[in-house]
């Protein structure tokens, strides 16, 4: 049994996951030309125009919303994020502080397909986000080394003396006390590094839809929200067919 936030997020993940689904299926649509009528490509993408960017302008506002959500609830319980309940072991294995990592994203455009003034404005935002990322990596390990800091080993001789009977009520004061403070501490800082990874994942969509025409933007779009799907159902567990009983 999860926590209250385990379980109001884990629902509205699935119902979110289920509308992302149905939104690939029109942006898969719309990237093969699909209802477009007849005339040379780039006419086409010409016509299409309008609804390409509907359409991506529907998937960057879902995803935004994830956004808006997962942040309200980690505010009340960021450990969740952290050891999330609600994904499969295949896509927590692929986690990069509790999502996807943005490096990433730029290998799902094909080089080929684009300009020399895109190639050239993508590698300059792939060189930022790689920058960002390390920032929060950085960030990650300072986190993780605070645990260790001599606030905590402090903490740890107090317990001791707690846990061997020492009597004085000024211990059992200092012990709890430096316990709220280390985890309100804590929390915060993953919460704060948490977001940070968030941000660089949404400053990585954003640039590269920038950068790229409409009907590349719906490619794009399309690939990254097949990957998340796909992963989600591989790591699902698969259930062996029922073998019938053999007759005596």
């Amino acid at each position: 049994m999860g926590t209250q936030v385990e379980e109001r997020f884990s629902d509205f993940f699935e119902s979110w996951v289920s509308e992302l689904e149905d939104l690939v299926k029109h942006l898969l649509y719309a990237s093969t030309g699909g209802g477009s009528g007849s005339g040379s490509g780039g006419m086409m993408e010409v016509q299409q125009e309008p609804h390409l960017r509907s359409l991506v302008s529907k998937l960057t506002a879902h995803i935004k919303l994830y956004y808006t959500v997962k942040w309200a609830h980690a505010h009340q319980d960021v450990l969740a994020f952290f050891s999330p309940s609600w994904v499969t072991p295949l896509e927590a294995a692929y986690s990069w502080v509790t999502g996807w990592k943005p490096s990433m994203a730029f290998r799902l455009i094909l080089p080929s397909a684009l300009s020399p003034d895109q190639l050239l404005k993508l590698e300059q935002l792939r060189v930022k986000i790689k920058a960002q990322e390390d920032r929060v990596d950085r960030d990650m390990e300072r986190q993780q080394m605070a645990l260790a800091d001599h606030h905590m080993v402090q903490l740890s001789r107090l317990e001791t003396r707690r846990r061997n009977g020492d009597p004085m009520p000024a211990v059992v004061g200092q012990v709890e006390g430096l316990v709220d403070a280390a985890i309100k501490g804590m929390l915060l800082g993953l919460e704060r590094t948490m977001k940070a990874a968030d941000c660089v994942r949404l400053k990585t969509l954003k640039g590269i839809l920038e950068v790229l025409t409409p009907l590349q933007c719906v490619r794009f779009l399309a690939s990254i929200s097949l990957i998340q799907i796909r992963l989600r159902q591989w790591g699902q567990p698969k259930r062996l067919p029922k073998i019938p009983p053999t007759k005596q």
